[in-house]
């Protein structure tokens, strides 16, 4: 078999048994849920602006800043984020320049907050207003030092950004887009038309700012159809945020600002597939191994991620059949990724040589990058097992995850137990109701930032001492826990009960938040880290590589604030409001929370994500808990 040697990792690799990856499989119906995701799928649609203030020094000593601030409505809400120690003084000058009066002055409420993501947080101020006169006022700062910051601005109409990525192509040196346009939610012939927009880039050697044009050249499809582009390339690996920052007129002619935030982590990892044909032979009566022969460089990871589609010819010679889609975690071994397919594929498809290998792409495990894509590969596979002639009486779990280990079989762990697992940057979300649920234990692994591939392993790792348990899962943990029960082969796989895999808040789809805290922690510091799989980009390309099979194991409730009355503002939290569409957690939007193929359990109002916003916590509404204890799998 045809090999070629990667260059060297530098770090011990994880052996086969410690990383136990699945032979995932599917059918050709789900070739297009496992399909690489349209970038435009996964684009922010924005309601505000996050502006951001950088000081300057003024001829009276002190340090300053101001800006245009359209007004589109007599109520506006104003947050200005100026870290914990710096003092802001703000003002407002009317749209005909005769008055300039301090915030504190002009608002009629007045609140101390914090934006929250989990256990992340930044102070805010917010500012309430209710009479103002529309058109565009002056907006400025002043503080004694020049500390830089945010003003997180709330649009009053339905003109909303929609912004997006071009390509997730996020590797050093390879050009990044983005797009941006304008519309309004109510409809109608007229739309509302951008004036200006740039793309605002912070990475690790500074920010920078691109200008976006509507001319067709910039990714932006057609001149002056609306569609403004920019791109820019990174030179460095590591963490970047971008802003898109549009400004224009709204349909009847007032004037808005709107943003869009992003987190954008740049990886220096170098892979490229160096087959020309796939080869792979048989290994027993049911199983096919596949091959892939790789060059790696600057590697971050021994093990990607994996998905292509197989493909045959009927008996006639005259049609390609689809026979399944293959893949998962990848370990790198000496070169090679391998790949494995049950041959009763092939019998179902009633599928014959030639057999190509379509589709394939190669991603990394914990931002899932494509490093290499592959339109089609021939596959050399010689004689077919036996199990290739003969069509299977159904889908069974060994042709969707392959073989599972010995090990696992015998149990090294002793016992169940039902996990209970918090979320991103969180402290212990379940242990006040801890002993609501019996035979439990907390994973504890508080306030740190994880991908989903390091959390899944983590909570394996964690779960070694038992022989089979279930997890209940908060915000994060859910997606971990889908995680782990897809690619990896662990005390999940043993356990018995209704149910797999319960979750509550769990932001499955992504929440806009991931991105606005990355940007606020360009400039406050990032706490725990930005966690870009749970942006819409991250959240998106993370579920184009989780099969219906796995999905259908989660139970997934969510829940928002309790609604008061029908002209009452009601939040869970105030700052995260002017960035989340209704209904919301506090964190995650309702229809964010969604998992497509899996079981919902239903909405509940009247709960908030975590302890610290104006509703009680989620996890400890005691009815749902009990629910959850009485049906979880052990």
């Amino acid at each position: 078999m045809l090999s070629l040697a990667a260059a060297a990792v530098p770090f011990a690799s994880v052996s086969a048994a410690q990383l136990a990856t699945k032979q995932l499989a599917g059918p050709p119906s789900e070739f297009a849920d496992m399909a690489a995701v349209e970038p435009a799928r996964t684009a922010v649609h924005s309601k505000s602006a996050l502006l951001p203030v950088q000081l300057e020094k003024l001829a009276n000593g002190r340090y300053g800043w101001q800006s245009q601030l359209p007004v589109e409505g007599e109520s506006l809400n104003l947050l200005s984020f100026s870290g914990a120690k710096a003092q802001w003084d703000l003002g407002l000058r009317d749209p005909m320049g005769t008055q300039a009066k301090s915030l504190r002055e002009l608002a009629q409420e007045l609140d101390r907050t914090d934006f929250a993501l989990e256990g992340q947080s930044f102070p805010a101020v917010r500012y309430g207003f209710k009479a103002m006169t529309p058109g565009d006022w002056t907006l400025s700062v002043e503080a004694d030092s020049a500390t830089a910051g945010f003003v997180l601005v709330e649009g009053a109409g339905k003109t909303r950004l929609m912004a997006h990525q071009t390509s997730f192509n996020q590797q050093v040196g390879k050009r990044l887009g983005f797009v941006a346009s304008v519309y309004d939610e109510e409809g109608g012939e007229s739309v509302p038309q951008i004036a200006g927009a740039k793309l605002r880039v912070t990475g690790p050697d500074g920010i920078a700012e691109y200008p976006m044009f509507d001319d067709g050249l910039h990714g932006d499809a057609k001149a002056m159809d609306g569609l403004f582009g920019a791109d820019f390339a990174p030179l460095a690996a590591g963490d970047f945020t971008a802003q898109v920052i549009a400004t224009g007129r709204t349909v009847d002619g007032k004037g808005f600002v709107r943003s869009a935030e992003f987190a954008l982590p740049v990886i220096a990892d170098q892979l490229s597939v160096r087959n020309s044909v796939v080869f792979a032979k048989s290994i027993s009566d049911h199983r096919i191994a596949l091959d892939l022969d790789v060059a790696v460089a600057k590697a971050s990871s021994d093990h990607y991620r994996v998905v292509g589609e197989v493909w045959g010819m009927s008996r006639s010679g005259k049609r390609a059949l689809p026979v399944a889609w293959i893949g998962g975690m990848s370990e790198l071994d000496h070169g090679r990724l391998p790949l494995s397919l049950d041959a009763r594929w092939i019998a179902n498809a009633k599928a014959v040589g030639p057999f190509t290998l379509r589709k394939l792409r190669i991603e990394d495990p914990n931002h899932f990058v494509p490093l290499a894509k592959i339109a089609e590969l021939p596959i050399d596979i010689g004689v077919l097992p036996k199990a290739a002639l003969t069509r299977a009486a159904g889908i069974d779990d060994e042709m969707r995850q392959g073989l599972r280990p010995t090990g696992l079989i015998q149990g090294k762990g002793v016992g169940t137990k039902l996990l209970l697992v918090h979320g991103y940057c969180s402290g212990d979300a379940w242990g006040p109701v801890a002993s609501k649920f019996s035979n439990s234990v907390v994973f504890k692994d508080f306030n740190k930032n994880r991908s989903h591939d390091q959390f899944a392993n983590l909570i394996k790792t964690f779960g070694a001492t038992w022989n089979s348990y279930g997890i209940v899962a908060h915000s994060q943990g859910g997606a971990a826990a889908l995680h782990l029960y897809t690619y990896y082969w662990s005390g999940l796989d043993n356990a018995t009960g209704a149910r797999l895999i319960q979750s509550v808040g769990t932001p499955y789809q992504g929440t806009a938040l991931a991105g606005n805290a990355a940007v606020l922690g360009s400039v406050f510091g990032v706490g725990c880290g930005t966690n870009a799989n749970l942006t819409y980009s991250g959240a998106s390309s993370w579920l184009a590589g989780i099969p219906t099979s796995s999905r259908a194991k989660v139970n997934y409730y969510t829940t928002s604030f309790k609604l008061t009355n029908w002209y009452t503002n009601d939040y869970c939290n105030m700052a995260t409001d002017l960035l989340l569409n209704d209904p919301e957690d506090g964190t995650t939007e309702q229809t964010k929370g969604q998992l497509s193929g899996a079981i919902n359990q239903g909405h509940k109002t009247g709960w908030c994500h975590t302890s610290s916003m104006r509703d009680p916590a989620q996890t400890s509404d005691s009815s749902r808990n009990s629910t959850m204890n009485s049906n979880a799998a052990r």
